[in-house]
């Protein structure tokens, strides 16, 4: 439970969380890049976390909240005026908060938000109610659904009661996982972190931490990185002395995985700040590659790779969970130029391997367009063999049908879920 005064230090956290709604859900701007744009740096460092904490939890019980709000409303206020219920809403049903500071904030902030008397009037109505009837209300109500542009599609490519899996998943959020420098220390660092060994390889942590006071973190021996990002690099198998290609290595997660097989690898990315990270992250860790700012549609290739791994730019629909903002800025309007996007990239990659040379296709998506049918469709253009794969800890029903890995967000329930991925491992012709 946090604080629940009105201070201007409790005031200012809550009015951050609602800015930073308005700028998901009126200005389609996705939560990462608010952050970087410092909206919250004349904060202090804790009230900068809570409204931190507060716009992505309200982000992700949204759905739910405004079933609640609807229940003591003729018709929902203005945007503005409903953001703010929003997150007094989550704050007495999901946070816990005491009421009278919840409601006294929200009347605060509807009065300096020029809104007139009659919302804070509302507010201080709507929430006194919401305090005593609203967290008996809450977990009757079902997760929020995907937006109706994604639904049918993912749908069309599990089931219903896998969808509805999948948004529960959304709804609980994402876990700390890790991927260790050496997996071969698996129980030790588990043991050292209070962490689960996955059957995939990775750790996964519990509770709310502070990644960086962890055991093992400034010597290297671990980094973040979801489950199911992790497998495929260890798909691509890198071998000591290989030439490797990280193909869209930022944040540098599978370049690590990669530089500890003792592969030579380049890290390539569009983005000179993301591939700060990944030179960041290399140092810390002592792993080393070759890094290249560029975008991959024009490598050099003055040099052919015995493989490639190539996690291509993509909807991001598979990481809602970690990212509870995406179904608000995206509209699917933009698929048919990811989808070529990925296709010439898939050239290219095919044009960068040498004979024989392993290709592992991957993205972040839940979406058929984006992986099996991208796979079935390289496939036949150049003429690529899928390489059966046999990573530790994948169950049968993770297997695609068209080849690969078709992972969901709803696996591993009973674990607190993974990021939904497909990946397959293709080799070129000799």
């Amino acid at each position: 439970m946090t604080q629940d005064d009105t201070s201007p230090s409790g005031l200012h956290a809550r009015r951050a969380a609602v800015q930073l709604l308005r700028g998901v859900l009126e200005e389609k701007e996705q939560l990462s890049v608010l952050l970087g744009s410092g909206v919250l740096d004349r904060l202090q460092p804790a009230d900068r976390a809570r409204a931190q904490r507060l716009a992505t939890t309200t982000l992700r019980e949204l759905g739910r909240a405004d079933v609640v709000i609807s229940q003591f409303v003729e018709k929902m206020p203005p945007d503005v005026a409903l953001n703010i219920l929003r997150l007094a809403v989550v704050e007495l049903c999901v946070e816990g908060e005491a009421p009278h500071g919840v409601v006294d904030s929200a009347v605060n902030l509807m009065k300096r938000s020029g809104r007139s008397p009659r919302m804070a009037g509302l507010a201080n109505a709507v929430l006194r109610k919401v305090a005593t009837e609203g967290p008996q209300m809450w977990a009757d109500i079902p997760a929020s659904p995907m937006p109706k542009w994604l639904r049918p599609r993912v749908v069309h490519l599990f089931d219903e009661a896998t969808v509805q899996g999948i948004e529960a998943a959304h709804l609980a959020g994402a876990p700390l996982d890790i991927t260790l420098r050496d997996e071969s220390k698996a129980d030790y660092w588990a043991e050292q972190l209070g962490a689960e060994v996955l059957p995939t390889g990775s750790l996964r942590g519990t509770g709310s931490v502070q990644v960086t006071e962890l055991p093992g973190f400034s010597e290297g021996a671990w980094w973040i990185q979801d489950a199911a990002a992790a497998m495929a690099a260890r798909m691509l198998d890198a071998q000591k002395g290989e030439q490797v290609l990280d193909m869209c290595a930022a944040p540098g997660g599978k370049t690590m995985q990669l530089a500890a097989t003792g592969a030579e690898v380049t890290a390539l990315d569009i983005s000179a700040d993301r591939m700060a990270w990944v030179e960041e992250n290399l140092q810390r860790t002592g792993l080393t590659a070759k890094l290249m700012v560029e975008d991959a549609l024009n490598a050099p290739d003055d040099i052919l790779y015995d493989a490639i791994l190539l996690d291509a730019p993509c909807s991001a629909t598979g990481t809602i969970r970690r990212h509870p903002d995406l179904p608000y800025v995206k509209d699917g309007t933009q698929l048919s130029e990811l989808f070529a996007l990925q296709a010439d990239m898939i050239d290219t990659a095919v044009g960068l391997l040498k004979p024989g040379g392993r290709l592992v296709f991957c993205t972040c998506s839940l979406l058929f367009d984006e992986g099996e049918r991208q796979a079935k469709t390289a496939m036949a253009r150049h003429g690529l063999t899928e390489i059966e794969t046999n990573l530790k800890g994948v169950e049968p029903a993770w297997r695609s049908r068209v080849g690969g890995l078709r992972l969901s967000p709803s696996y591993w329930a009973d674990r607190g879920g993974m990021d939904g991925f497909f990946m397959i491992a293709m080799r070129k012709p000799e």
